[in-house]
């Protein structure tokens, strides 16, 4: 039984990353795909567990070979990944989780029409920008640029099949978790996951 593909997006500063971490934490059958990119580290990051970090030159070469699922052009920064790991794990049976943006999780739908995907929401604009001025990363005139990107980003929610209000950090882990759980008991998934059960509670010897 192939496993399920999960798409996580979210405008910067919403806590997706933090809402991911704190899911890998807790749920593990759920792996996340690491993305490619062309922007460089940010403090704390590491290479082959934050993303995979490549030259612009790089990454344009391999988009050009195909080597991409989706793959966009965010800041000024590119985000790919990887279609040949995608594939080979879901064939394993392993679920994945991946942690794009709209523009990458449209993408993903024309080539996995069956994967599910999750919008995350902040509580309101002013706690958005609240996150994103307690990171302490970037400029007011980047901070407010994101703010701008937040709003074109909300404009993508209707096309997701959940949402999830980031207010409290437990209380959103608690519904993203479920969605993954109730995901996995789907009755086709069920159906062929139990047959050998199903056979025989109908069938007793």
């Amino acid at each position: 039984m192939p496993g399920n593909l999960f798409i996580v997006s979210a405008p910067s500063g919403a806590g997706k990353t933090s809402l991911v971490n704190a899911l890998l934490a807790c749920n593990r059958r759920v792996d996340v795909s690491v993305s490619y990119t062309s922007r460089t580290p940010r403090p704390g990051e590491v290479e082959g567990e934050s993303y995979h970090f490549v030259s612009r030159e790089i990454f344009m070469t391999m988009a050009k070979n195909g080597d991409f699922l989706e793959s966009a052009e965010v800041y000024g920064n590119l985000y790919g990944t990887s279609q040949s790991w995608i594939e080979m794990k879901i064939a394993g049976g392993h679920d994945i989780l991946l942690e794009i943006d709209w523009q990458g999780a449209a993408q993903v739908r024309c080539k996995f029409p069956d994967c599910i995907s999750i919008f995350i929401l902040p509580p309101s604009l002013q706690a958005l920008e609240t996150r994103l001025l307690g990171r302490k990363q970037d400029s007011e005139e980047v901070i407010a640029q994101r703010l701008r990107a937040a709003q074109e980003d909300i404009a993508h929610v209707a096309e997701f099949d959940y949402v999830i209000i980031n207010d409290k950090l437990d209380e959103a882990l608690h519904q993203l978790d479920a969605i993954i759980v109730a995901s996995g008991l789907r009755r086709d998934r069920q159906l062929a996951r139990q047959q050998a059960l199903i056979n025989q509670l109908q069938n007793p010897a």
